[in-house]
């Protein structure tokens, strides 16, 4: 049997790796850190560029940067098979084309690149070219979601050819993307896959994990008959493509990592309305205290280094006093929708807001038992900023779409510290609850 490749993602936002475990998550890029990726056991690992919070300049320069150093870190390690993947947003947010751009030419020619947005955990599916949410048997187009008026990354189209068309500003036409239908690849693609050339763009339907477990099959194929692929994608194809056993500790028992079963840390930066909703059932459990940040007062004072200071030592003090009495703190961004002149005030106010954000985390109580990240920028901010990590382990799903990775042993704040990575957009009503009970039940008895 041939080698499996090594399967390389660039993940925009943390939350990528919620469908795998076991495997490496690099919060740095420099050559070494990657040789540690490219050598590890797990046949795929993730580098956390985080630049779904970036400009889209800063997007390009990350990952051109990240791909000059991988084109080192492979040859020093004589890697000759490996994959491409540039993990993005099941709904369809984020830097397109422009990352897909910089890896075909740093790390390119590509015959292919795909997009295939099913994640099938969140909801996620792909029929007939055009993606959808759904929500309780109710398939809804994605581009008439809440996701498509987002202030940065918005978009007019479902049909994923179409939305090429509109992100790529017309330079690839929507009759010259490929669909690659349900029936197709239950039928089989390896024939076609190997026909293909030139960086062919082509979108991949998927209404359950088979479909793209058998697409993933036809793909390795090809790609050990010398075809070179490019995927911008979410998580479920990358459950294909690693083709991992069942994850070591199931979601019922991860309380077995909580620290002492001390009470921990919920930290929401997330504004999307599934969080607020999962945010707000959270709030009325047994065992917790919630702590508001008031972004709105910050905001209206201008962002004010004074109430910035104001805001940073009052919640501190509050989650200190929930901790001291058994209480597991629940510190969130009030809710209310914020107006800025453009997205790059909004950007750059939210840069403010998660440095705020980090200045709480490396603030907590040093016998922290867990903390639970909800959002996808908060949660890279909490490694790579907040924690200072080079690396994490992620040891599986606590929920499903939702990983649990731990900090190293030699961590010199918090060693051995389970951390939460929960996307906004994931879960139930009941997800953050459920996650919390998961593993604070030994402390507070929920």
């Amino acid at each position: 049997m041939t080698a499996k490749p090594k399967i390389i993602v660039l993940d925009d936002d943390p939350t990528g790796s919620q469908t795998v475990h076991s495997c490496l998550l690099l919060l740095q890029w420099d050559v070494e850190t990657l040789r540690l990726g490219l050598k590890d056991a797990s046949p795929i690992f993730f580098i956390l560029t985080n630049t779904r919070a970036l400009t889209p300049r800063e997007a390009e320069t990350v990952t051109r940067e990240v791909c000059r150093n991988l084109k080192q870190a492979i040859t020093v390690e004589g890697i000759a098979d490996f994959l491409v993947v540039s993990r993005s947003d099941s709904t369809l947010r984020g830097h397109y084309p422009i990352e897909t751009d910089a890896i075909a030419q740093e790390l390119g020619p590509f015959d292919a690149h795909f997009l295939i947005p099913a994640f099938f955990e969140g909801g996620r599916i792909t029929r007939q070219g055009t993606h959808y949410l759904s929500t309780n048997d109710v398939d809804t187009p994605v581009h008439q979601t809440e996701f498509a008026q987002d202030s940065v990354f918005s978009y007019h189209h479902s049909y994923l050819p179409d939305y090429v068309a509109e992100k790529t500003q017309g330079r690839i036409p929507a009759d010259q993307v490929q669909v690659f239908s349900l029936d197709a690849i239950r039928a089989g693609s390896h024939q076609r896959l190997m026909a293909l050339t030139g960086n062919t763009c082509c979108a991949v339907d998927g209404e359950q994990q088979s479909d793209l477990d058998r697409f993933a099959q036809d793909v390795l194929q090809a790609a050990a008959q010398g075809k070179r692929f490019l995927f911008r994608s979410a998580a479920s194809i990358l459950t294909a493509l690693a083709a991992l056993p069942p994850q070591p500790v199931d979601p019922q028992h991860m309380n077995t990592y909580v620290r002492q079963g001390h009470p921990g840390v919920v930290l929401v930066g997330s504004h999307v309305q599934k969080s607020t909703q999962q945010l707000y059932i959270l709030l009325q459990a047994p065992g917790v205290t919630g702590i508001e940040v008031d972004l709105v007062k910050w905001h209206q004072d201008d962002t004010s280094d004074e109430t910035r200071h104001h805001l940073l030592q009052s919640t501190l003090e509050q989650a200190h006093t929930a901790h001291s009495q058994g209480q597991t703190a629940v510190i969130y961004t009030s809710r209310q929708e914020l107006t800025f002149a453009d997205s790059q005030t909004r950007l750059n106010f939210g840069k403010q807001v998660s440095a705020l954000l980090m200045d709480i985390v490396r603030s907590l109580p040093a016998d922290l038992g867990f903390l639970i990240s909800k959002g996808g920028i908060t949660s890279n901010d909490t490694l790579s900023q907040g924690l200072a990590l080079r690396t994490a382990r992620l040891l599986g799903q606590i929920l499903p779409g939702c990983s649990i990775v731990r900090t190293p042993d030699s961590h010199p704040q918090f060693p051995g510290l389970p951390v939460v990575l929960f996307p906004g957009n994931v879960g139930d009503e009941d997800g953050l609850v459920t996650v919390y009970r998961r593993l604070a039940w030994e402390s507070t008895g929920a």
